[in-house]
């Protein structure tokens, strides 16, 4: 195996023996599992920098050298290809994602292996070897043989090159493998929990990176001070449609937390069905049911049938959003009746009414009641879907389980901080008792105490 860190400086040798300078940079073929290196790039008299293809003239390499097959005046240049990068300049010591890990870290060094005539490139090296490596070999030996001698084993950390995602967001337009798992294909939760790692800068331009759509998706993940740095930096229009993309009560979420100027801005600028569901939202209060609801939900009449309930549901939009429940209204009142499941609809006969099948007892909410007791209810009686209606019985939405999920775990933070808070005052609060008896104690064997 060999080391980015241990070739760079490495000698380059004709096949007289002839110097022509140092190894400065290796360069891959980015289209590959296992990308080759395709180019070997090194600095000559006056660090003049020269790039020549690997495959057509290194002969051999060593740990000390490198040897070409031919003499320096056989020699013809080469340029970096569009589907190629160096590793020293656009890898080494860059910030990269580890899509396995879903984490940021910073490349020490990169692990490269013979491959017949050929090297290829692992991974990157993202542990403390990879630091003492850099600074000099004997020292990674050293502090490894020092922890060997304690039982402590300090292992490698190499990320495979497939599981990299590169931060430099111009870079990572090149292709990087053909089963490169890339930072735009994961799941937007995960892609948020990345982004909180990266500074504002790079958060930026990785949301310029990423469709309108996808956007939205990880910036409703999103914790809520994230979120307003992740808008600050796009102008309203962008902002605007951005927030047509979410679904209302996450738009309403986070319009709810902006100046009254900028949440009226981008109000005007939205679509006047959106602005109005994410209006009548803002309405309630935040921390209510009617906060926490979303308007979008699958209601018929009960008087509809089986099949006219199935096309409905056939002709929703694409991110129209999980569908768990059918809601029955009372036609002439529009009160809610019943609810029906996906699995009652699909073993009903499609002529079957659904007055005749629907659920009855169905379990509702005010809009104004508190979200911890919404929460309660729909971790009680194991729902995934909670109804919320007015005081005339008339749908107004619907709390889904995963924001009563964030509501419990927020409550749960909050009772850990209060915890830690009231351990860490006992623990203030008996030292300084503590110190203060050995105060007393220090007085009366001085003789100045007499108690």
């Amino acid at each position: 195996m060999f080391y980015l860190s241990a070739m760079l400086g490495m000698p380059v040798y004709d096949s007289t023996g002839e110097k022509l300078g140092i190894v400065s940079d290796l360069a891959i073929s980015t289209g590959e599992v296992f990308p080759r290196i395709t180019s070997l790039a090194f600095k000559g008299p006056g660090r003049t920098p020269f790039m020549i293809s690997w495959r057509k003239y290194v002969e051999d390499y060593a740990d000390d050298k490198v040897v070409l097959n031919t003499e320096a005046f056989n020699i013809r240049f080469s340029y970096l290809q569009p589907r190629e990068i160096l590793l020293a300049r656009d890898l080494l010591d860059k910030q990269i994602v580890d899509t396995q890990g879903l984490k940021i870290v910073r490349v020490n060094d990169l692990k490269i292996s013979p491959s017949g005539s050929q090297l290829r490139l692992l991974g990157a090296e993202v542990g403390v070897r990879g630091i003492l490596r850099g600074l000099h070999p004997l020292l990674e030996k050293a502090v490894v043989g020092i922890g060997g001698l304690f039982n402590i084993d300090i292992k490698e950390q190499i990320i495979a090159w497939n599981y990299m995602d590169l931060l430099d967001r111009d870079l990572s337009k090149v292709q990087l493998s053909v089963t490169h798992k890339r930072l735009e294909e994961l799941h937007p939760a995960d892609v948020a929990d990345i982004l909180e790692q990266l500074d504002p800068r790079q958060r930026a331009e990785v949301f310029r990176h990423l469709d309108a759509e996808r956007s939205a998706e990880v910036i409703a993940e999103l914790e809520d001070e994230f979120q307003a740095e992740a808008l600050e930096d796009l102008d309203v229009a962008e902002v605007s449609g951005l927030l047509g993309h979410m679904d209302p009560d996450d738009a309403a979420d986070i319009i709810r937390d902006l100046p009254y100027e900028k949440a009226e801005r981008l109000l005007r600028l939205m679509g006047v069905d959106d602005a109005a569901e994410i209006r009548s939202l803002l309405g309630y209060k935040d921390d209510t049911a009617g906060g926490m609801m979303t308007t979008r939900f699958v209601s018929m009449f009960e008087d509809d049938t089986v099949g006219d309930t199935i096309e409905v549901l056939r002709g929703l939009d694409e991110d129209f959003p999980t569908v768990h429940y059918v809601y029955v209204l009372e036609e002439d009142s529009e009160k809610l009746t019943g609810i029906l499941s996906l699995r009652t609809l699909v073993l009903a006969q499609p002529s079957t009414v659904l007055s005749d099948i629907m659920f009855t007892d169905v379990i509702t909410v005010d809009p104004n009641e508190d979200e911890d007791e919404v929460a309660a209810d729909i971790s009680k009686y194991d729902m995934v879907a909670l109804p919320v209606v007015d005081e005339s019985g008339h749908m107004l939405g619907l709390v889904t389980v995963d924001d009563a999920i964030e509501v419990i775990e927020d409550s749960s933070e909050d009772e850990k901080a209060i915890d830690t808070f009231g351990k860490v005052v006992l623990a203030v609060a008996a030292g300084v008792i503590l110190l203060f008896l050995y105060t007393l104690l220090v007085l009366h064997l001085a003789g100045v105490s007499s108690w």
